[in-house]
């Protein structure tokens, strides 16, 4: 009994000593109310603390005590020490850490808000106000501010990524990926990208390297999330390009402080005749681009929530062309081509996309969710163009014709495409790991009908020219239908953890997926690590790599057959000979890319305070199993076989900082080499670009700050073509993409920040070339008439807030 009461006594004692712990939870959210991820926590003196997660939330353990001083630290935010008195039972404690980041009028750029993975994280701020040749858009910001990002179109918010195509890029928003329409062929037909820049509140973006979370595309990730309105709010904008307009609002409150319901609804519309109208082929342009966009969210209980993304896009593109005059050759051969058009060109791109998650929170680290989404597009590319052209030799005033001919281009393309994704997916939190999983079905149905061709006629010969029969010079036809299911899965966790070195974020993951159309099975194994030392928080350090896949979505399947007298022939690039068919490749396999990633941020103040960071990384990508392709303006048209491999290598170094006290900008500049392997030849991809350097400035006028201006520059080495018959090979290189674009604006009243400017795109009135066509003179000789853009336009704007 004495040794049974001994025994109780020890466990009664051992009751109450864990009885004593105290615990101090809450978030740690920057000044703008967002939370801040990877923040430290620790008892000042003690080696005590633990780590916020990736919402901001941190619990910590203690022993009861009279008073105790807490330490926040976060790199990228001021230090913050709280001391608590009496402290005897848990608390309560959210702060706000006082952010070292330097706020671009357009863009906010924050160094701390990085720390696990790969991920640039911006958000955007008046971006609106920004001069921006799209009419306003996310991806413009992208375009200059993240890392190893090209453009070289500016009526195209499409962009080129370390050496990848447009199609290898993808584009989540709320978690949900979503997509552009396929038949667009130039940027005049594009309208408006999907992401409205009214309604979002944050921006992350992966040059390469990215997590597991994120599907299967070769480049890049663009990944945004949608504003939860606290109050009412809304916006109006307008200018020469178009307009839009918002308004979200919040209503009801939970037990925890947050509204029950909140909704942000965005209308936009573009109209960029006056953009066009600076083309060289003169003519009646009429492009109209609308879209309505809304994101719902309701909680039924604090830990049951619902949220409804919703948008629907209706892209019309009429234009009647006119005549065409453009100067091309050189200073010692200078040659001028003069059309003269009829015909017209009607184009429609209806898309309608819809997504609900339904999410359940166990705790405050861990969830779980049902996810439903469905897309689905409708377009239509109808043309007949004539035109009789003339190619001339300028001798001083005087010309010399040397070609001329007739030609008929035609086009009758129908793609109506659908999309359906289940998902289930979670998270779990526990001591300083993270930990992600999903597991979904995707259904895709694609129906595509092509009948496109050109007759050429050249000093009174069809090209190409025959005895018998009358020939087209090109043609394409096609009647596909594909049905398909993909399922894929991924798990992933991210493990931070500190030590007498510094802080270290770990995050490895696998992703899997099954696409029945080519009994394919992809494993892709990603990680990637984090390191901030501990005496020098100014600097950061990461490495990731990754086996990364891009499964075949539609236009990648697509092989050209010609149909000769006798039979199918093997696929030919040469398109003067014999009928041409589409036919889908159901042997394709995925493209291939392993991802090697180093890089490094380093955040200063000069001694009058300024902020600046410097990033800088190092890649190399090696490629198999590539599926040649070409660029025809943006349009890309793929082999439809694996017939190559490759490697892209290279160095981007962006500088961001207040060059001018109180005005942000940043600079990069990027060193690329991207090389593929045809049949053994070693030839320049179609993106391959030496360098490209960027800039955004903004300034303010000194003792006047109503009035600012911001400038955006490109300069970037132009890109491979071929010519006719060799259409992979690039062997020919456009001139270098020169743009300068400066905008001003002035706030007229402080209370309803309402603001009026004037930009000046294309400052230095220099018309790049987007694309070329051929054309045959006398003498059989092709001649790459350059296809340019747009020269200089004057744009008026206004934006106003509430």
């Amino acid at each position: 009994m004495r040794l049974g009461g001994f025994f109780l006594l020890v466990f009664v004692f051992c009751l109450g000593i864990k009885a004593q712990k105290v615990v101090v939870s809450g978030v740690v959210s920057d000044a703008d109310g967002l939370p801040v991820e990877l923040a430290s926590v620790h008892v000042k003196g003690t080696l005590s603390g633990t780590f916020t997660n990736d919402k901001g939330h941190y619990s910590l353990s203690m022993t009861p005590k009279d008073s105790v001083s807490l330490l926040f630290s976060c790199v990228g935010y001021n230090k913050t020490e709280i001391k608590l008195t009496d402290l005897r039972d848990n608390r309560m404690l959210n702060v706000r850490l006082r952010s070292q980041s330097y706020e671009l009028e357009a863009v906010v750029v924050t160094a701390a808000r990085s720390q696990g993975n790969t991920m640039e994280k911006i958000t955007t701020g008046q971006g609106r106000r920004s001069v921006d040749a799209t009419g306003g858009s996310i991806e413009s910001f992208v375009m200059t501010a993240g890392t190893g990002v090209a453009s070289t179109n500016e009526l195209s918010t499409q962009y080129s990524v370390r050496g990848g195509n447009y199609d290898e890029n993808m584009v989540y928003v709320n978690g949900i990926e979503v997509y552009r329409p396929l038949l667009v062929r130039s940027g005049q037909q594009e309208g408006l990208s999907f992401i409205n820049p009214d309604l979002t509140e944050s921006v992350q973006f992966s040059s390469g390297g990215f997590d597991a979370r994120y599907g299967d595309k070769l480049s890049s990730v663009l990944d945004v999330n949608y504003k939860k309105p606290k109050k009412t709010e809304g916006g109006v904008t307008g200018s020469m390009l178009g307009g839009s307009a918002y308004l979200g609002n919040a209503a009801g409150e939970l037990d925890n402080g947050e509204h029950r319901f909140t909704q942000i609804t965005g209308i936009r519309y573009k109209r960029g005749t006056t953009l066009l109208n600076t083309l060289d082929t003169k003519g009646d342009y009429n492009p109209s681009a609308m879209d309505v966009q809304t994101f719902i969210t309701y909680d039924f209980t604090n830990k049951l929530s619902i949220n409804v993304l919703g948008n629907y896009s209706h892209n019309a593109y009429d234009f009647n062309p006119g005549n065409r005059e453009t100067s091309y050759g050189t200073m010692d051969n200078p040659k001028k081509f003069e059309v003269a058009y009829d015909g017209k060109e009607k184009d429609r791109f209806n898309t309608l996309f819809g997504a609900a998650t339904l999410k359940y929170d166990f705790s405050d680290q861990s969830d779980i969710a049902l996810q439903v989404s469905g897309f689905q597009s409708r377009e239509q590319e109808t043309y007949d163009i004539t035109g009789e052209y003339w190619i001339n030799n300028v001798l001083g005033d005087e010309q010399e014709n040397i070609g001329t001919g007739l030609f008929h281009e035609h086009a009758r393309d129908r793609l109506h495409a659908q999309v359906f994704n289940v998902s289930l997916l979670g998270t779990i939190g526990f001591n300083q790991h993270t930990a992600r999983w999903s597991a979904g079905i995707q259904k895709e149905e694609i129906k595509d009908r092509i009948n496109e061709w050109e007759l050429r006629d050249s000093m009174g010969y069809s090209l190409p020219q025959h005895d018998e029969y009358l020939r087209v010079r090109t043609n394409l036809f096609s009647h596909n239908n594909l049905s398909s299911n993909r399922l894929f899965a991924y798990l992933q966790d991210t493990y931070r953890f500190r030590s007498e070195a510094g802080l270290f974020g770990l995050t490895a993951g696998v992703r899997t997926s099954y696409w029945d159309y080519n009994s394919e099975l992809l494993i892709s194994p990603r990680a990637s690590l984090s390191f901030i030392p501990v005496n020098h928080q100014q600097f950061k350090f990461r490495v990731a790599t990754g086996i990364y896949y891009q499964p075949p979505f539609y236009k990648e399947l697509r092989t050209v057959y010609q149909l000769s007298v006798s039979s199918y022939q093997p696929p030919v690039t040469n398109s003067e000979v014999g009928d041409h068919y589409v036919v889908l490749n159901k042997d394709i396999k995925s493209q291939r890319s392993i991802h090697v990633v180093a890089g490094g941020d380093y955040t200063f103040r000069m001694t009058d305070g300024r902020p600046f960071k410097l990033t800088t990384e190092l890649y190399y990508k090696k490629l198999d199993h590539l599926i040649p392709y070409y660029l025809d303006n943006v349009r890309v048209w793929y082999a439809g076989e694996n017939l190559a491999h490759g490697y892209t290598t290279g160095i981007d170094t962006k500088f961001f900082g207040q060059f001018v006290p109180g005005a942000d900008s940043w600079v990069g500049f990027s060193v690329m080499q991207a090389k593929q392997y045809i049949n053994g030849k070693k030839v320049d991809m179609p993106t391959d670009q030496l360098y490209n350097i960027t800039l955004y400035y903004t300034d303010l006028m000194p003792g006047f700050e109503r009035l600012q201006m911001n400038l955006r520059a490109i300069w970037a080495q132009g890109l491979p073509f071929s010519a006719p018959g060799h259409d992979y090979e690039s062997n020919f290189r456009a001139p270098a993409y020169r743009r300068v674009d400066i905008g001003v604006s002035y706030r007229v009243w402080d209370e309803k920040k309402i603001w009026v400017g004037m930009d000046v795109f294309n400052l230095l009135s220099i018309k790049n070339v987007s694309s070329y066509s051929w054309f045959t003179d006398i003498t059989g000789a092709q001649n790459a008439v350059p296809d340019k853009l747009t020269g200089r336009q004057i744009n008026f704007k206004f934006v106003a807030d509430f």
